[in-house]
């Protein structure tokens, strides 16, 4: 796997837990923070031989990290899985909530299982997470929050209305939680993504992608590097004066 970051920004001693971390976006996160210095616990519900097959490029890049199965929909199995991370680590000082998922549809037609599921992993599985996490940063007085939102929770996309709701709660969670936290040192930011190779987006027809990417500035699709490049620099003591933002990676999609 490559990526356009090498070890320019130290997080050397770090622990850095990135939820949904085996595949995509998830997949270059996980790789890039390794890549920086950070232990990272790989957390994966489904895709355990992605989440395996992204341990083995972390280890063979001579990186460390540790698979972490977990629900971030059940909030005792988050509970249990940040327990088990600081049994192994003593520490947890990064987190990135990228887990997600889709279930799209347009409004009329759109089951209650659509929208609950898509809400339940989206905006509240960022919720259980960081409120597992909150205790230990406030006691440590330290610690980052990356929450990943997504272009869809700023413009709205037809057909996703579930999902830009959620995306768009946790961008407005982001910014309350940010509030909350600052006097204890820790910073809670969002990255926003647009269109990324091997995103959610990866899921619309050929004409669909067309039609977005022919509003992109930039005229082409990201990569999810570009996106791992945004949250390790949130990551990072160059970002130690932001919080509460939301940084956008779009191509200039939305500005």
């Amino acid at each position: 796997m490559t990526g356009k970051i090498g070890a320019l920004i130290s997080l050397q001693g770090k622990t850095a837990l990135v939820t949904g971390g085996g595949r995509g976006i998830g997949r270059a996160i996980s790789l890039t923070l390794a890549r920086s210095g950070a232990f990272v616990a790989i957390g994966f519900r489904a895709s355990d031989v992605e989440a395996r097959e992204t341990l083995s490029f972390i280890q063979e890049e001579g990186g460390a990290g540790g698979l972490y199965e977990m629900d971030v929909s059940d909030p005792s199995s988050v509970h249990s899985v940040v327990e088990e991370i600081l049994r192994d680590r003593k520490a947890l000082d990064i987190v990135v909530n990228n887990a997600g998922i889709t279930k799209d549809g347009l409004l009329g037609r759109m089951r209650d299982e659509q929208w609950n599921d898509v809400i339940a992993v989206n905006l509240s599985g960022t919720f259980h997470v960081c409120r597992a996490v909150s205790k230990l940063m406030i006691r440590n007085r330290s610690g980052r929050i990356i929450n990943v939102a997504s272009t869809a929770g700023e413009v709205g996309n037809a057909g996703q209305v579930n999902y830009s709701a959620a995306k768009a709660g946790i961008i407005g969670f982001t910014k309350a939680l940010a509030r909350e936290l600052a006097p204890r040192n820790i910073l809670v930011n969002c990255v926003s993504p647009g269109v990324i190779r091997g995103g959610m987006t990866d899921r619309l027809t050929m004409n669909q992608k067309e039609a977005i990417l022919g509003h992109v500035p930039l005229g082409r699709e990201g990569d999810p590097f570009d996106v791992a490049s945004a949250v390790l620099f949130l990551c990072s003591e160059m970002s130690s004066y932001v919080t509460g933002q939301v940084l956008r990676v779009n191509g200039g999609l939305y500005m």
